[in-house]
């Protein structure tokens, strides 16, 4: 489940440096580099733009929210259900001893096989693994952009073992993203999860310098978002949908994963 809120993610205020142009007379692209600080840390991206731009096409419009199902009193209920709080991310470490992974990989399992049935009936984005499902006809250029996201999210998995650096992960993805002409969306982040649904480490999907290195043990989220235009989002006064500011599609997949000694185990899956 990607988390935007004040307390969990990457907010970007305003650029303080402007972006430039260029031209390269060997492929004949257009390179966007963008460059915008944050809490003192200046980052660098850049996005390969074919020449020929993907057809704009018409915004989303917000559809009718069903009411909420009933819920047996017996089942735990997190302190910001049923309220307008935002939840709290907590600091706590997700480190897991065998025991505990146990119950990590029983509980991901799940999370993974109630994703596939979900996705058979509504095909969209479910729970804290998410996949993006293709409905209807799809263009050429949409099918793409979800087999690119998908391959990004693998790659970011691909580089995490016990000693590696986070930032990495964002790295990784970028590369991957721009070799296709796509945008990374800036605004949604990974998270550790485990005992507590939301905590450290935060994982950015895009290139950064942040701190940190991955410890044997951890457990948290990988689930990069990509678009096909603008890599900035607004929210729906409902406080939970999000969309590009342009309209442009995007797609998302998501995983948890248990760093290893020698690499990371996907408990997402089934």
């Amino acid at each position: 489940m990607a988390i935007k809120v004040p307390s969990m993610e990457l907010h970007r205020p305003a650029p303080l440096l402007s972006g430039g142009r260029g031209r390269t007379c060997l492929q004949k692209k257009v390179f966007l580099v963008q460059a915008k600080r944050l809490g003192g840390l200046e980052k660098a991206s850049t996005r390969s733009r074919e020449s020929e731009q993907p057809k704009k096409r018409a915004p989303l419009i917000r559809g009718t929210i069903s009411p909420p199902l009933p819920v047996p009193g017996s089942i735990p209920r997190p302190p910001y259900v049923g309220t307008k709080d935002v939840p709290e991310i907590a600091k706590e470490i997700q480190m897991h001893d065998k025991e505990s992974i146990v119950h990590m990989r029983a509980a991901c399992e799940l999370a993974a096989r109630v994703l596939e049935y979900a996705g058979t009936l509504v095909k969209g984005y479910h729970g804290d693994t998410s996949k993006t499902f293709l409905c209807g006809e799809v263009d050429e250029a949409s099918k793409r952009l979800v087999k690119v996201t998908e391959e990004c999210l693998l790659r970011g998995i691909s580089t995490c073992k016990h000693g590696t650096s986070f930032k990495k992960i964002g790295r990784r993805i970028s590369e991957h993203a721009e070799r296709h002409g796509l945008g990374v969306v800036e605004c949604f982040v990974g998270h550790g999860v485990g005992r507590v649904f939301h905590s450290e480490p935060i994982i950015y999907h895009q290139r950064n310098n942040k701190p940190g290195q991955m410890v044997e043990g951890q457990t948290f989220t990988i689930e990069p978002i990509l678009s096909m235009g603008s890599i900035d989002c607004d929210m729906w006064d409902d406080g939970w949908t999000a969309v590009t500011t342009d309209g442009s599609v995007a797609a998302q997949f998501e995983h948890t994963i248990l760093i290893t000694r020698t690499g990371a185990e996907i408990l997402t899956k089934c």
